[in-house]
Order: C-alpha cells, then sequence, then structure tokens
C-alpha cells in the first residue's frame, strides 16, 4: 500500500471556503468565560481569559501573521509550519501503524511570561516622548491579553491536524479501528486533543469520530508532561548569558526612541516574544513586529534555542529522562506488548487494555513542547556535535525550537511492512524483517543512524527497539537523580 501525499484537508480547499462551513457562528469579542466556535456536528474550543478577536475562516494558511522572514524565527511560540514536504514512505511498504505526539496550539503567554511583558510594556508607555513613528501606536496601547488559554487561531490549528491525519492515514481508519486519543490534563492540551478529533471526524465526513479517551494527572505520573524531575535544572543560567548579548544593544536603541523608557536586555526578551502573541491573536501583523528586525528576530530564535536545549534537551543532566516513559509506552505500542517502565508511566492506566489498547492503528498524544523536547533527546533525535554556545549561534546547528517545537508541532512515528531490505537489513541480507519504522518531526524526515537508516529514513524495528537502550534501562540511573 502505497501512501500518496493526501489532499488538501477541508479547512484550506478552496470549496470549503466558498461554502463557509467551518465555523458556523462567528467569534464574538470576550472578556471572560468559554468560547466555543462551533463545526458542523462537532465544536472546536478555546477558553479565552482575556480578550480574543477574528475567526480564522480560511483556514491557517490564508491568515497572514508576519513577514516570512520572522515568522519562522518566533522559536517556541512560531505557528506550526512542515519544517520540510511530507515524505511518503517507499512503493513497496505500507503504513500500519501510526503514533503521534503533539503539542497544543497556539495559546496567550503563561502567567511568568505575562508578568514579564506587561512590566516591559508599562516602560514604553511611561516613555515621555516617541522618535520613531512606528511607535505611534503606542500612545493609545492597553494591554490585553489573556493568560496561557488557546486562542481561536489555536484551536484551527489543532482541527487542521486532524483533518491532515485523516487524510494522509485514512486507509487505517475502521469503524472497528479509529485513532486512539490521549492528553494531559492542561486545559490547553485537552481542548487541543478534542479539537483535533472535531478536526479528524469532519473530515471523515462524521463517519469516524474518536473520543478523547484519556487525560492524564499533571499532578500524577504522565507521560505527556515534565512534571516529575524535581531535581531538574532550567536553563537560566544560558538564556542570560545570550540575553544580555543580544538583548542590551537593542535595548539602547529602542530607549534612544523612545525617551525615559530605560529598557533593559531581559526587557527585549519578553518584548520580542509580543510580536508573536500578539499577531497570534489578531491574526495579522503586531504593530511590536516593527520594533525589530530581522536579523533581531534571528537572535531571538537562538534564545528559544537555548531555553529548550538546557531546559529539558540535551543540555539538562536531567532533560533527557523525563521523555523515558513516553518512549517505552511507544516501544510498546510498535511491538505491541505490555509496557515496560520503571519511570513516569501510569501503571494502572498502562495495564488496563480500555485505556492502553494494544491493537490500534493510529495514536494520538497531546503535550507540551518541554516534555516533546525531552522525548526527541531521550529518542536520540536532533544530536548537536557540541553543546550549544550561550555566547555565539552556530549557523549549521539542527536543533531550531521553531522547527522542534512550534504551537501544534507533532512528532509522527510510522510503523511500516515493506517487501524489499532496508536500511541496516539491506546491508546484512537476509530474510524480510516483519516491521520498519521511521519518525517524520513537523513533516522532516528524521535521519534514525542509530538504527541503521539510510535515506528513506527507515530502520529496522527491531533494531529500533535495540537503539533506545536508555529508555528500556530506565533512564540509566537518571530518573532516581530526579529525586535524591
Amino acid at each position: 500500500m502505497h501512501f500518496a501525499e493526501e489532499p488538501l484537508p477541508p479547512f484550506q480547499h478552496p470549496a470549503y471556503r466558498r461554502n463557509a462551513l467551518f465555523f458556523a457562528i462567528p467569534i464574538m469579542l470576550i472578556t471572560t468565560g468559554a468560547l466555543w466556535l462551533v463545526l458542523t456536528g462537532g465544536a472546536l474550543l478555546c477558553r479565552a481569559s482575556g480578550n480574543a478577536v477574528g475567526s480564522p475562516t480560511e483556514g491557517s494558511d490564508g491568515i497572514v501573521l508576519a513577514p516570512p522572514d520572522i515568522l519562522h524565527s518566533w522559536a517556541a511560540y512560531t505557528p506550526y509550519f512542515s519544517a520540510e514536504p511530507y515524505s511518503p514512505p517507499p512503493s513497496d511498504c505500507k503504513i500500519t501503524q501510526v503514533n503521534i505526539i503533539q503539542r497544543h496550539g497556539a495559546r496567550f503567554p503563561t502567567s511568568g511570561a505575562t508578568m514579564g511583558i506587561v512590566a516591559a510594556v508599562n516602560k514604553l508607555l511611561a516613555a515621555t516622548s516617541y522618535a520613531d513613528p512606528r511607535m505611534d501606536f503606542l500612545r493609545n496601547y492597553t494591554y490585553s491579553l489573556g493568560v496561557a488559554d488557546l486562542v481561536p487561531f489555536g484551536a484551527l490549528q489543532s482541527a487542521e491536524a486532524g483533518a491532515r491525519t485523516y487524510h494522509r492515514y485514512s486507509k487505517l481508519v475502521s469503524k472497528k479501528n479509529i485513532p486512539f486519543v490521549r492528553s494531559s490534563s492542561g486545559q490547553r492540551v485537552v481542548d487541543s486533543a478534542t479539537n483535533w478529533t472535531a478536526g479528524f471526524s469532519l473530515a471523515s465526513n462524521h463517519v469516524y469520530n474518536p473520543p478523547l479517551s484519556v487525560i492524564l494527572d499533571e499532578d500524577r505520573n504522565d507521560t505527556l508532561d515534565d512534571n516529575m524531575c524535581p531535581n531538574a535544572g532550567d536553563s537560566d543560567t544560558q538564556t542570560e548569558i545570550w540575553t544580555n548579548i543580544f538583548g542590551a544593544p537593542i535595548a539602547t536603541r529602542l530607549n534612544a526612541q523612545a525617551l525615559g523608557a530605560n529598557l533593559t536586555a531581559t526587557d527585549i526578551s519578553f518584548l520580542m516574544p509580543l510580536c508573536a502573541f500578539d499577531s497570534i491573536v489578531r491574526e495579522a501583523p503586531s504593530p511590536f513586529c516593527d520594533l525589530f528586525t530581522p536579523a533581531e528576530f534571528a537572535q531571538y530564535e537562538y534564545y528559544g534555542d537555548l531555553d529548550k536545549y538546557y531546559g529539558t534537551g540535551y543540555g539538562q543532566e536531567l532533560g533527557p529522562v523525563q521523555g523515558v516513559g513516553y518512549i517505552n509506552e511507544l516501544l510498546a505500542r510498535l511491538t505491541e506488548t505490555p509496557v515496560q517502565d520503571e519511570t513516569q508511566t501510569n501503571r494502572t492506566l498502562d495495564a488496563d487494555p480500555a485505556t492502553f489498547p494494544p491493537d490500534r492503528t493510529i495514536y494520538a498524544d497531546f503535550s507540551h513542547d518541554n516534555q516533546m523536547v525531552a522525548i526527541y533527546a531521550a529518542i536520540g533525535l536532533f544530536p548537536q556535535p557540541q553543546p550549544l554556545d550561550p555566547t555565539m549561534p552556530d549557523p549549521e546547528r539542527t536543533w531550531v525550537t521553531s522547527r522542534l517545537t512550534p504551537f501544534s508541532g507533532r512528532m509522527v512515528t510510522e510503523r511500516l511492512t515493506c517487501k524489499k531490505l532496508h536500511g541496516s537489513a539491506g546491508v546484512k541480507g537476509g530474510k524480510t524483517p516483519a516491521s520498519y519504522v521511521r519518525i517524520l518531526v513537523n513533516d522532516a524526515l528524521q535521519p534514525l543512524e542509530f538504527c541503521g537508516a539510510r535515506g528513506d529514513g527507515l530502520c529496522e524495528l527491531g533494531a529500533f527497539v535495540t537503539g533506545q537502550a536508555y529508555a528500556r534501562n530506565n533512564g540509566e540511573g537518571d530518573f532516581e537523580k530526579c529525586f535524591s
């Protein structure tokens, strides 16, 4: 079975746009409560805790948020994009199972980020005069973004992802075998999961309606959140070094244009992402974006790269271990065997076929960016020849946060059977293996060199399992360090 590239999801198809079926009622300006975006036979949910305006009625591809030279430099606040065109598997292979782990859709700033943003904005508003006309909007500006919840654009992202999954993998679905969906318990993650199921359902003309079956409590064992390693460090040291290097000149420039603002380098690290948040809420370019150059946004991207690399990635001693539980669940699904794990898994749920079924063809899990970074590092994705330097970006690095964990970013692990030998099996010869594995991150095919993959990204399932020794050995002692 050869999976050709899928057709456009209904949200992006011209006929769909003409018929305007996606939103049955327009979004209204709200300040509290829940905002429901009603689909035909379903609903998109985003709980707006602040002003949310606009309705993305033409799909996210029809919304211009920023010039191309800055849109993909928003680090973790970059909207989802395909890092590479999806590459169908070799023609002799057929996909037999799909495992998706996906970040929640675009949201408002978290409470911690909000404090920093508001403090920096207040400094700008306190300026006695503005020498640059690009700052004129500040004369009548009031900060009104909500906190942490999904925004309408983020709800749409997840629905589009569900539709994309249906169109790409519809041959794996039947009424007796619909996607099994789990979510971490954070509200924006739960809402993203249900929006994904709504998009999947709509794309199938409501023939297949997968429910959200399991919500993992973030206060308990949870493989979809980085909540179980109290001794883990953070990235503050590295990000502070880089902030002082790239942020100080920007602060000096803006202070000369906004007299009396007295911005610091730290303020810059909060003002620059406001360009992203405000644009996503407006669904149009924010005037804050005009305060910075494309080169400065590239420097901000590196700030985000350092944050993730030293937060839960390779640069954090106890970062990768936080992804071990999910990997052991993934291995169990790929091999259709019981979960073997002594780290973050919920043993009760994973031992019950009702809450961890062994025989589905599509699994979809919804998570946070920090947890997905830990999973990437634990698997062995995006290795760097040397640790990221907090004083100078490496232009050749592959650790770029906007390509790893954008809003609605996703890792897809496909299990396949093939008629021919691939990867290391082609070198060794012999009997064709029963199964292969390949991984795509935001559609970019991963090399998987650690298990003998070649250009097609395929490695034997057995070799992939062997290559996950760190996870199979429960973090090789690192998990115990989380508590000792």
